[in-house]
């Protein structure tokens, strides 16, 4: 009897053990970044040294973020918000060619995203295709964003410089 008690209360003890642990790993498993949330992050940090002047130290954590992105688009690909990301930490490390290309990607699956065509707007400039980058504006005019303003602003800046 002692025996059979003792018993039961082991299995009693091994269910509860394992259903809590059960339990705890996915409260923790929820706590986690994905590899794309840890990208935003860093490209916020990034955007914040680099409005400071910061350029090498933008561009460490733009390297790492694209590290992340890369990641994030293999495991999870033709999300337009992902290649929005691929776009704009390509183009801020001076590869535009390539992000054209994520931008472009993008726009494929979502033409009327608004991060993508302010910043695919913006690499226009940059690369001195003022028509390509009004055209980019023009999709953003109804959407009520600072996106529209932000690329407006930019691209009424080029008559004032060397483009």
């Amino acid at each position: 009897m002692i025996t059979k008690t003792i018993f039961t209360f082991f299995i009693f003890i091994l269910f509860t053990v394992n259903s809590y642990s059960a339990g705890s790993s996915d409260d923790n498993s929820s706590k986690v970044k994905s590899n794309y949330d840890k990208a935003v992050t860093i490209i916020k940090s990034a955007k914040k040294y680099e409005k400071k002047g910061k350029i090498e130290k933008a561009n460490k954590r733009y390297e790492k973020a694209l590290t992340l992105l890369i990641k994030s688009n293999e495991k999870k690909p033709n999300k337009a918000d992902t290649l929005n990301y691929l776009g704009f930490t390509t183009r801020k490390l001076g590869d535009y060619e390539v992000g054209e290309k994520y931008y472009l990607q993008g726009l494929a699956l979502e033409p009327n995203h608004i991060g993508i065509n302010e910043y695919l707007g913006e690499l226009y400039v940059v690369t001195n295709r003022i028509d390509l980058a009004k055209e980019r504006l023009n999709i953003l005019e109804n959407c009520d964003c600072e996106e529209y303003d932000e690329l407006k602003k930019i691209i009424a800046g080029t008559k004032k410089s060397k483009y």
